[in-house]
């Protein structure tokens, strides 16, 4: 079974930034606490589209509901969260820190089409699902269009979309 990674350089340049702002940080001197709780992050994003919604799914495992905030102004989609350190476990046991913790703000525009009013989110198995609704005059509409001919009448089916007036 063969199997294709798409290669994209640019992640590797950001895991490559993000390792040397490590770096320089622990150089620099600062107390452990402070790198463990003072480094914040940017879950990651996947966001499609189908005829009827918009939907993002990001990626906020060991992040409580309660800690999350959906908000939707001007056309501008913002989920604010943050990843809390645990209270039982003592930062000065740690070993090795790989996860980020702290606060976090992602925005997106939204298109015209999305109904804000209809908006969803679902939080399950630390993923975060929001389905952003499409107003009814933004799906597409099939449309028959009738074409006369002397020798009779011929319908054509046309699936293209159609906007209302």
């Amino acid at each position: 079974m063969t199997v294709l990674t798409r290669w994209e350089p640019f992640r590797e340049f950001s895991t490559l930034q993000d390792r040397m702002n490590r770096l320089f940080r622990e150089t620099q001197g600062n107390s452990q606490d402070e790198s463990l709780i003072g480094s914040s992050f940017a879950p990651a994003v996947d966001v499609y589209e189908d005829e009827h919604n918009v939907t993002l799914k990001i990626e906020v495992p060991g992040i409580d509901e309660k800690d999350i905030d959906v908000r939707i102004e001007n056309n501008t989609l913002t989920v604010h969260g943050e990843r809390k350190i645990e209270k039982e476990e003592k930062e000065e046991n740690y070993r090795r820190v790989e996860r980020q913790y702290g606060g976090f703000t992602r925005t997106f525009s939204l298109p015209p089409t999305v109904d804000a009013e209809k908006v969803q989110a679902d939080y399950d198995k630390g993923v975060l699902k929001i389905t952003l609704p499409k107003k009814a005059e933004a799906k597409p509409k099939q449309i028959k269009v009738n074409v006369g001919q002397s020798a009779g009448q011929k319908t054509i089916e046309s699936k293209g979309p159609s906007k209302a007036a």
